[in-house]
């Protein structure tokens, strides 16, 4: 065996690089065709049954708004009941011809049961599953309770959630030939110091999903949403505290994101709603960001480097001090960068 796996290790990887050289411009060439194709033969969601993980606010908010006007009859799901309505509302006026609302919490799998039951029940069938909802903690690994119960939260939410509620859908999925959106992030490989288990259910929702896709095979198409930083609760600075209240942190924000261009839940949800309306396997919005799988992918060490650099303040001092949230003070580059919706530390708390 051991003789097996010393020439597998001389042969696999020129085997590889020969095989990218000539088999990489024709897949390339023929997924381009592919795209063209989807484009033009690109699905009507008029009358489809969509339900919305996390609608009451961010991405899944727009989400409801850009479903909505493309005529998708809706069942949006969040824990702020008032905020859903009021969602709801402009759903409707933005040309849905019929929404739910069904307060739920995905973290626990009796409330995935009974959304995809209730969705059923109402409109008789389901088309596209949109696992939206997530929540983030801002913490570092050693500060965080020994019991963990604050890292479960996460991936209770993150993870499990999408896991349970799709559990309960894909049969429904399944008889509509439908179709799962997964919100995972870039954050699954921009491992942003911090947010160690975000990031971590991140990744894991890329896994399972990719791995999902392959046991559904044809029966239901799957599109994994990597989005960079874009207009929501988090980037607003709502995180998860270790008494289990959400708190908004836009010192702690700043650190975290920066001067990276912040993009809009608006546009962002038109891209998500297209791209799985042609089937598409991935997107990441604002694509640029794809480019940074490439850094991390060729140079870890100099993307490890640079967090430490710029995410850190020097021994004893305050967060505040750290020369990424300094950069953004200096040059003012907020006011630039970042929408006026994320700005004003007030959030919905129905």
């Amino acid at each position: 065996m051991d003789l097996i796996h010393k020439f597998l290790n001389l042969v696999a990887p020129s085997f590889t690089f020969f095989s990218f050289v000539f088999l990489l411009p024709p897949f390339y060439f023929f997924n381009f065709f592919l795209s063209i194709l989807r484009s033009v033969f690109s699905e009507n969601v008029a009358g489809k049954v969509v339900v919305i993980t996390g609608a009451s606010s961010g991405i899944g908010e727009h989400l409801a708004y850009e479903y909505g006007r493309r005529g998708a009859r809706l069942a949006l799901t969040a824990r702020r009941d008032k905020s859903l309505q009021e969602i709801a509302d402009r759903a409707r006026d933005l040309g849905s011809p019929d929404v739910i609302v069904i307060r739920a919490d995905v973290s626990k799998v009796d409330d995935c049961r009974r959304l995809v039951e209730e969705t059923v029940n109402h409109f008789g069938r389901l088309d596209h599953l949109v696992n939206n909802a997530g929540i983030n903690t801002v913490c570092m690994f050693e500060d965080a309770p020994p019991d963990m119960s604050l890292f479960r939260a996460i991936m209770d939410t993150n993870f499990w959630g999408s896991v349970y509620t799709t559990r309960f859908a894909v049969p429904h999925l399944k008889n509509s030939k439908g179709k799962i959106v997964v919100m995972s992030s870039a954050a699954s490989w921009m491992n942003d110091p911090r947010t160690s288990v975000y990031n971590a259910s991140k990744a894991a929702l890329t896994a399972f999903f990719d791995t999902l896709r392959i046991e559904l095979g044809s029966e239901v198409k799957i599109t994994i949403v990597t989005p960079g930083f874009i207009e929501s609760e988090i980037t607003q600075g709502k995180f998860l505290q270790r008494d289990g209240n959400m708190e908004v942190q836009q010192d702690m924000r700043d650190v975290q994101v920066s001067s990276i261009p912040v993009g809009s839940a608006s546009g962002c949800a038109q891209a998500i709603v297209n791209s799985a309306s042609k089937g598409d396997r991935y997107l990441t919005q604002p694509s640029w960001f794809r480019a940074t799988y490439l850094w991390k992918m060729f140079f870890p060490e100099l993307v490890e480097w640079g967090y430490r650099l710029s995410h850190f303040s020097r021994p004893g001092a305050p967060h505040q001090q750290a020369p990424s949230k300094k950069i953004l003070d200096f040059t003012g580059l907020k006011n630039v960068l970042y929408p006026s919706s994320i700005q004003s530390p007030e959030i919905k708390t129905d």
